[in-house]
């Protein structure tokens, strides 16, 4: 069966029981928690393939990925003993990624990410923030990285678009342009 096809409905029939529990927000926040989980320990999707792990034992490891050391919501808590339930635990990551976009595609939220050399300051990263808001007619999240392999400059990705002002990439294109142009002469 196609991943994207079942992660889609679970995440369709997941936000309509947000909406109808009034819950969007808190499901938004728990599912963004998880799936940044989901990036940053990759072992927790290994984890939660196990057929040794019981389902309460991966209930307890989503509910702590989820919402820390902190007790979780009953419709949270609904929903990933739903999932594990059906035995789609597997694809949870997936959910949770189909449920974030569904959320930000109703309250028209954008995502944007900035890159640099260097941490930028708090005022800087709300006119960044603003500015892409006016432009886009929406409200934007931010995520601001730190990356020192850039050399300076910045990288603004916002949606499927991408501003590349970095120094490594300048210094990638005069290279470039210096291989193309010997080429000539040989």
């Amino acid at each position: 069966m196609d991943i994207g096809i079942v992660s889609m409905r679970y995440a369709k029939a997941l936000l309509g029981y947000a909406k109808s529990t009034n819950t969007e927000d808190m499901m938004y926040k728990r599912f963004g928690t998880l799936c940044s989980c989901f990036v940053t320990h990759p072992g927790l999707r290994q984890a939660l393939g196990n057929p040794i792990l019981s389902k309460q034992e991966k209930y307890d490891l989503i509910c702590v990925a989820a919402s820390g050391q902190k007790k979780v919501e009953d419709e949270f808590s609904r929903s990933i003993m739903l999932i594990l339930a059906n035995k789609r635990e597997d694809m949870l990551q997936y959910i949770g990624l189909s449920f974030l976009r569904l959320y930000r595609n109703s309250r028209h939220i954008g995502v944007a990410k900035l890159t640099t050399a260097v941490p930028v300051s708090q005022e800087v990263e709300e006119r960044i923030k603003n500015s892409a808001s006016s432009i886009l007619h929406a409200q934007m999240e931010l995520q601001v990285c730190v990356d020192p392999n850039i050399e300076g400059g910045f990288v603004f990705d916002i949606n499927d678009y991408r501003l590349d002002a970095s120094i490594a990439t300048q210094f990638k294109k005069v290279k470039q342009q210096f291989i193309d142009k010997n080429r000539r002469i040989v």
